[in-house]
């Protein structure tokens, strides 16, 4: 398997940690963030890893090299402006195989990578989009009217279930190939949805893990109170 990791954000919302240092970077337990992925993709079956990187490119190449000490190899795809999440993937063409996967530097899972690409290669898709469930609870009462301003429904403190995108994708090169033009900006999103429009299939993976998008300083956090408590979870046989 191959994988492009996205590692080229300049975590604003995790600043002023990042000012000093890349999101993906940012220490959970022992380990930097894209240390312990790195880590389960090797696990997970994955041989070459494409990190597309822009702000402070130069700590990304002094930290992981080439890869070797990962079993892995590592290249750099250099990002000269903001392209998006989907953008550096054009960057990146001409050394993809016919499937691949794309994911955020910036996560904590213990999703298995292998089992989301066995299904997006079973299924035949163009792509697929790792899923994961949320509830979304609300503190206040939600009022909701009809067009003359009557009530209609009053729920106190509801709680909704969403399915949110979890920053980890397959696709398929031919494709998702006519979809990218080299230094555009484009986010994963809007791709998915424009595939969708032209009738590619488009699936959907979930199964029962644990993620975490570290985007807050919250988030950053909870991550490192998860990982400290279920290390053997996301880092089975690390001491």
């Amino acid at each position: 398997m191959q994988a492009i990791i996205l590692a080229g954000g300049k975590g604003r919302r995790l600043q002023p940690y990042t000012t000093v240092i890349p999101k993906p970077l940012m220490p959970i337990g022992d380990y930097p963030i894209l240390d312990i992925i790195l880590k389960q993709l090797k696990r997970a079956g994955v041989s070459e890893v494409i990190l597309a990187v822009g702000h402070m490119s130069h700590l990304f190449q002094a930290f992981f090299q080439d890869g070797r000490q990962y079993g892995l190899e590592i290249v750099y795809s250099f990002e000269k402006k903001a392209l998006g999440t989907a953008g550096p993937i054009a960057l990146a063409m001409d050394r993809l195989r016919d499937n691949f996967l794309v994911m955020n530097g910036d996560l904590l899972t213990t999703l298995n990578f292998a089992n989301l690409y066995k299904q997006h290669m079973a299924m035949r898709s163009a792509a697929t989009v790792g899923m994961y469930p949320r509830q979304v609870k609300i503190d206040f009462g939600v009022v909701e009217v009809d067009g003359s301003n009557r009530l209609v429904r009053y729920i106190e403190k509801p709680t909704y279930d969403f399915s949110v995108s979890m920053g980890i994708n397959a696709f398929n090169k031919e494709w998702v190939k006519p979809f990218l033009i080299p230094g555009e900006y484009l986010d994963i999103p809007d791709l998915l949805m424009k595939m969708q429009q032209e009738g590619l299939v488009v699936q959907c993976y979930s199964e029962a893990c644990y993620w975490l998008d570290i985007g807050r300083i919250d988030d950053y956090h909870t991550a490192n109170e998860i990982f400290e408590a279920k290390r053997a979870e996301f880092l089975p046989g690390e001491a």
